[in-house]
């Protein structure tokens, strides 16, 4: 079966259809410039487009940078507030005349990865997480997911910021900070997680976990540590899976 999914971000929106069998695409993946300001007026509009473009009549999977309670919109992250307290879920489903699925785009980057990926068959508490401009966290518990967990806004009262902007890639970029630097940082941050979730298995994604062996032999947690597999495709892959239940 082939369910289209997109993944909404702060700079592009990004869908393909997906063999959700095999975790594969079965269709180019298409990218349109997220509009400026990205209101839910001009995002769904974005999304129809996408829609159309693949002809697609079927369930939708549709990721968000957001908590997402009941298809409502909680929080806005990278769009305009606007968003925020918006019924999206019912709003996407009447433009595009698609059963909608709505949900935290890090939460569908672990669908995928947890069906396809690292936590493929893994039991206990697994944990992903995307380091990149942010850090987006995802949990699941002999594989159900805990929806909306944001961690990447714990505050690290040691260092007094937010996780956020301490130990993301971007902060790594912007202080031009070693490997090693950023490894114990990340420690730091993991040490914590493990301290508060006590997970079985973390699981860490974002498009610097190609560059894994760089940084994670500086991480010491009683947890397993490995890297993400399903990378770019997983946040339109995990959208897909979640429409599956409309199918």
């Amino acid at each position: 079966m082939h369910i289209l999914g997109i993944d909404v971000g702060g700079s592009g929106i990004k869908g393909a259809l997906v063999d959700i069998e095999t975790g594969q695409f079965a269709s180019d993946r298409l990218r349109i410039d997220t509009p400026q300001p990205a209101t839910p007026t001009a995002v769904i509009q974005t999304i129809q487009q996408i829609a159309t473009h693949f002809a697609y009549q079927g369930p939708l999977g549709v990721g968000f940078p957001a908590v997402v309670l009941d298809g409502v919109l909680m929080s806005a992250a990278n769009v305009d507030e606007s968003w925020i307290g918006y019924p999206g879920q019912t709003a996407v489903a009447e433009a595009t005349g698609c059963p909608t699925v709505l949900l935290n785009d890090a939460d569908a980057a672990g669908l995928a990865e947890m069906r396809f990926g690292a936590g493929k068959n893994r039991g206990g508490v697994v944990m992903i997480f995307t380091l990149g401009t942010g850090i987006g966290s995802a949990m699941f518990v002999d594989g159900r997911l805990v929806p909306n967990l944001e961690l990447g806004h714990l505050y690290l009262q040691n260092m007094r910021l937010d996780a956020e902007d301490f130990a993301t890639d971007r902060v790594r970029k912007a202080e031009d900070l070693s490997w090693k630097q950023w490894g114990r940082r990340l420690n730091s941050y993991f040490q914590h997680i493990e301290g508060l979730f006590s997970p079985n298995t973390i699981i860490i994604g974002g498009g610097v976990s190609k560059k894994h062996e760089k940084f994670l032999k500086y991480i010491d947690v009683r947890a397993q540590v490995m890297p993400a597999q399903m990378l770019n495709r997983a946040g339109i892959v995990g959208a897909a899976l979640a429409a599956e239940v409309k199918g």
